[in-house]
């Protein structure tokens, strides 16, 4: 699966809003994000990257049902594929649903590595990187429908500079790219950004130009500095 990526320009803020919220519709209308169908031999597949000071799963959300396969793909830099469970490195909380059987693929230092697994029980699947946890590399799964101790506490880590997906976003959009930004009632929150950015660049226009307006250079008996002596 490609990152999605957002570039913002300073120059015509309001046409990159629009842009961005134009993206977003189109996004709703795909069938399905995911790459893969579920199957052992063709599985779901998250990737894991180094991206300059970011560690990160994309999709950093997604959504199976039971008996789907995930595969993890090291896609760059060194990471894992770990549950937060305390039979775990470094997790001192259980953040999978009860009987779900917690994995923990080791620090992959190959590009390529992949690591297969199997969701069996319904509920809320948190996990993480076992060298960057702290950094916020972290992720989510929904199998078949929210629930368990995932959806009663909450994650014991910074989740880097998205946040992570609440369980119904998931299940509605099946998979959530890195970063994911939750949308408000006003709209997304990177449309939010670039509307207020609009408006206070609306705004100083508007001053200087009443600021110019006042300074009395347009009045009658004012002298014309635009006449060449």
């Amino acid at each position: 699966m490609k990152r999605r990526q957002f570039i913002t320009k300073a120059g015509g803020a309001g046409l990159v809003a629009s842009g961005v919220v134009g993206s977003a519709s189109a996004q709703e209308g795909e069938s399905d994000p995911r790459t893969g169908s579920g199957t052992q031999d063709d599985p779901y597949v998250v990737e894991m990257h180094t991206d300059g000071s970011e560690y990160l799963f994309d999709p950093v959300g997604l959504y199976v049902e039971e008996g789907d396969w995930v595969r993890w793909v090291n896609a760059s830099g060194s990471h894992s594929t770990t549950a937060y469970s305390p039979s775990n490195p470094n997790a001192e909380v259980s953040l999978i649903p009860e009987g779900a059987e917690p994995w923990n693929s080791g620090t992959f230092q190959e590009q390529g590595a992949t690591f297969d697994y199997q969701f069996q029980a319904a509920g809320t699947y948190d996990y993480y990187c076992i060298p960057h946890k702290t950094l916020g590399m972290v992720g989510r799964v929904v199998c078949g429908e929210p629930g368990g101790p995932a959806e009663n506490n909450e994650i014991p880590d910074d989740v880097g500079s998205g946040i992570l997906p609440d369980s119904e976003t998931i299940v509605e959009e099946k998979a959530l790219a890195y970063p994911y930004f939750p949308e408000t009632s006003g709209g997304p929150l990177p449309s939010l950004a670039l509307g207020a950015a609009t408006l206070f660049g609306l705004g100083n226009v508007y001053l200087l130009s009443q600021t110019d307006r006042f300074s009395g250079r347009y009045d009658q008996d004012a002298t014309d500095d635009t006449e060449i002596e």
